[in-house]
């Protein structure tokens, strides 16, 4: 029998609450027709689809992320405000399609108050300048009577947006970027750029644009705006067509925290930086069936399964368990484009991504404890992550890996606990023992489990529910309990403590 022991005494940190933010981008049908669909009866008096509104609610976002992305490269942001009629359509050189321009700052602010959560903009480091962020910044939040903030009154907004988070460029090391730079230009023009936006509203946080944690972009970066940035950036995309190379790949997220947070502390160490560094993961997911030409043209519109969600799943156990690194993180995207909502003009469906995406918002608590997990593993056999998908993230070395990966959360009191239990098995359940130490379970022990009748399950407008939540009640009493995880599952424990 597999184990999982849980000490409220072993705290490793508290969750921010950020790392279940999300992200969106002028990317296919991500908000033309996703989030935004003037005319749509389904829509609001803003054009904002109501059933998107009512499928995103319950993700419990934080912190959205707009307008990129590759797509932020060539944007330039007095496109998008000001009268609709009046925006001029552009061509789009990072999707290759064409920009209406209908969806800007304003309406982007709008639907983060339509949904709750605080806008995150990052600014365009390729084609754009020093002076084009600056003004943006000073559009957004500007109190003075100065003609940008005055714009933003005549344009029908009196209030400062308050645009907290601002990121300095995005991917700028990559080839398909629209002025790629090496890292060193990018340390010289990303410090232009803070310095005047520090300038501008000293309240702002800057995120540096990193690459994916570990490579030697990072260092120079890190070397070079530690004393300008609060965040450095992280981006991965995983996944393949085999089940345990795409759920093990996860692990790599938190191999990249590692390393990273290890970069952070020696860079504020040698250069006597005092204030907090904290790492953001603000674009992550699986994504390796849409990675052609010709799927980007189309809107990258992956379809997800079983497989699928048990990695997202893994993933967020990483940044529960890395949470003093990883403050914010932004899974890539919201609606459409590798996204956890699908729509068509009639209506939606959830993708089997969505639901641990909504368990773990919902459920996950303000401690992270330290785990002890014993239990079957599996290790990934040679060449079982090799994959014309796109690019692979090898992770054999890190292995063999458990089929049972678990985190478990408590609230500030320890009254209340969340175990979340991940059983990549393809094949067989696996009965556990969950020990508790000196804790208590007072009453029953409520389960969300995340199941459908093989790995390759998804959902579809035909099949909604070919991946769905079962609830269930488990009697448990005292320090410790059993239960048996299905096969291919993910189920979240909600214990009451005494």
């Amino acid at each position: 029998m597999a184990r999982i022991g849980i000490d409220l005494t072993r705290r490793i940190g508290t969750v921010d609450r950020r790392i279940f933010g999300n992200f969106i981008e002028h990317l296919g049908r991500c908000i033309y027709g996703g989030i935004y669909d003037e005319g749509s009866p389904l829509s609001d008096a803003a054009g904002f689809r109501r059933d998107v509104l009512g499928a995103v609610r319950p993700l419990r976002i934080p912190l959205l992320r707009w307008p990129g992305g590759n797509f932020v490269s060539g944007y330039h942001w007095l496109d998008g405000v000001g009268p609709v009629a009046e925006r001029p359509r552009r061509m789009e050189l990072a999707w290759h399609a064409e920009e209406s321009n209908r969806f800007g700052t304003n309406e982007f602010v709008q639907y983060c108050r339509a949904i709750g959560v605080e806008p995150y903009i990052c600014v365009n480091m390729g084609s754009g300048t020093m002076d084009e962020a600056q003004t943006w910044l000073e559009y957004c939040n500007g109190t003075g009577n100065t003609h940008w903030a005055n714009l933003r009154r005549r344009h029908g907004y009196p209030e400062p947006h308050r645009v907290r988070y601002w990121g300095l460029g995005n991917e700028m090391y990559g080839g398909w970027q629209i002025g790629s730079l090496s890292a060193e230009d990018y340390v010289k023009k990303a410090r232009s750029f803070a310095f005047v936006m520090k300038r501008t509203d000293p309240s702002v946080e800057l995120i540096g644009c990193g690459h994916n944690g570990v490579s030697d972009w990072d260092v120079t970066v890190l070397d070079g705006l530690a004393q300008f940035v609060d965040y450095h950036s992280i981006h991965l995309y995983t996944g393949q067509r085999d089940h345990y190379a795409t759920v093990f790949q996860s692990h790599q997220a938190e191999r990249a925290v590692r390393i990273c947070a290890a970069l952070i502390e020696r860079v504020r160490h040698l250069q006597r930086i005092e204030h907090p560094i904290a790492i953001a993961f603000d674009e992550w997911n699986v994504w390796y069936r849409t990675r052609s030409l010709e799927d980007r043209i189309g809107g990258v519109e992956e379809r997800y399964n079983l497989t699928d969600a048990l990695a997202i799943a893994t993933y967020l156990n990483g940044f529960i368990r890395q949470c003093r690194a990883v403050r914010i993180a932004n899974l890539a995207q919201l609606v459409n484009a590798i996204a956890p909502i699908f729509t068509r003009r009639d209506g939606l469906f959830l993708q089997t991504i969505y639901h641990p995406l909504r368990l773990y918002a919902e459920h996950t608590r303000e401690i992270a404890l330290d785990v002890a997990v014993e239990s079957p593993a599996h290790e990934l056999a040679p060449g079982q992550e090799e994959s014309g998908g796109g690019r692979v993230h090898h992770v054999t070395d890190l292995g063999p890996f458990a089929l049972l990966d678990a985190t478990a959360t408590c609230d500030a009191t320890g009254g209340r606990l969340t175990i979340a239990v991940v059983n990549r098995d393809r094949d067989c359940a696996h009965r556990a023992s969950i020990e508790l130490g000196e804790a208590a379970v007072k009453d029953d022990v409520l389960v969300a489990e995340v199941n459908g009748a093989g790995i390759d399950a998804a959902n579809s407008f035909e099949t909604p529910r070919a991946v769905d939540v079962r609830e269930a009640r488990l009697t448990a009493r005292g320090h410790r309990f059993e239960h048996e995880f299905p096969a291919h599952s993910v189920s979240v424990m909600r214990v009451a403590l005494g």
